[in-house]
């Protein structure tokens, strides 16, 4: 097939599945790192303010996950069609632990005698959840294969070696910004406690950064070979950037700044987020799908282009009024 240039409107809409991918990584990322964080302590009243720092914000974080989803159907329909392929098991998985997530979010206030239930499906929820989107990224990494506009492999090319190593790395990243989002939203404590892990967190996610460069350059080459980060040679300052924001974060724990692990930990998944978009650029579905090619026509783009203008910012400044309400440090929960 050969490679047609986008559309303005393609790059609109590419734009704007890549920015709802982003805030929902960096929002709800940060209350998965919750729901993870929360399987490690069995102390009750840790849990109960563990929850409290997400309680306003983790149905509307995932309103981004939406987002996504429904862009890509009515937009790129052909990458809808090929990742659900690609995919399918881990969406189900995903949505598995959402739903999960969700009910025990509810239901552990509620029932005693089920509690440790709904705590469980509360943490391993979360790590299934981030797990699987990670796993996703790896296998994009490595390529999806694609044969006439159609997902060629089977069922479980996604679980590869390399994608459980990004998969595990997501959920240790997802902590990382969880212990931030803790710290900045709590004191006393719990804040002491999630800055006992935020050192730790960090060096674990330095490790497993590092064995999967050493696995990309000694064992599955392929992983990145055909990308565009090598002929891109600026995007090396986006892992550049990562890697100090991964520092800064822990010496934001060290000197004891509450804003800064959080925010340094989400300026390094927005650096990841950007260094993979150099290396798939100018693929929607590395590396067989370009945006030109995915895009659905321009009349269904200008369509939707006008309800996008109307519904995108009144959900953007949505999640904004609802941080900006629940800002603060929380005392006591939200009642």
């Amino acid at each position: 097939m050969s490679e047609l240039p986008p559309s303005n409107l393609a790059l609109f809409w590419a734009g704007v599945i890549a920015l709802a991918i982003m805030a929902y990584v960096i929002l709800d990322g940060f209350d998965l790192g919750v729901g993870i964080l929360f399987g490690t302590t069995a102390d009750e009243a840790r849990r109960a303010s563990m929850m409290n720092t997400i309680a306003p914000f983790w149905d509307g974080n995932e309103t981004w996950l939406v987002v996504v989803g429904a862009g890509l159907f009515a937009t790129f329909p052909t990458v809808y069609a090929v990742f659900l392929s690609a995919f399918y098991i881990p969406v189900l998985l995903l949505l598995f632990g959402l739903i999960f997530r969700g009910v025990a979010f509810e239901f552990r206030y509620r029932s005693q005698r089920l509690r440790w239930l709904w705590d469980w499906g509360f943490s391993i929820g979360s790590i299934v959840v981030a797990f699987v989107q990670g796993a996703a990224v790896g296998a994009m990494m490595r390529g999806i294969r694609v044969v006439d506009g159609q997902y060629a492999g089977g069922s479980f090319d996604w679980l590869h070696p390399f994608a459980v190593l990004t998969g595990v790395g997501l959920v240790f990243g997802y902590a990382l910004l969880g212990a931030g989002w803790i710290v900045f939203k709590s004191d006393g404590a719990l804040r002491d406690w999630a800055y006992a892990r935020i050192g730790w967190l960090v060096a674990i996610v330095f490790v497993i950064i590092a064995t999967a460069f050493a696995t990309v350059l000694g064992v599955d080459a392929g992983a990145v070979a055909q990308g565009h980060l090598a002929d891109r040679s600026w995007g090396w300052a986006l892992p550049l950037l990562g890697v100090l924001a991964l520092l800064a974060a822990a010496w934001g724990a060290r000197v004891r700044r509450d804003a800064w692990p959080f925010a340094f930990s989400a300026l390094f998944f927005v650096a990841a987020f950007l260094t993979l978009g150099v290396m798939f650029w100018p693929y929607m579905v590395p590396y067989a799908i370009t945006v030109g090619n995915a895009a659905a026509p321009d009349a269904s783009l200008r369509f939707l282009f006008y309800g996008g203008v109307v519904v995108l910012p009144v959900i953007a400044v949505y999640t904004v009024g609802v941080y900006w309400v629940f800002r603060g440090k929380v005392h006591g929960g939200y009642g």
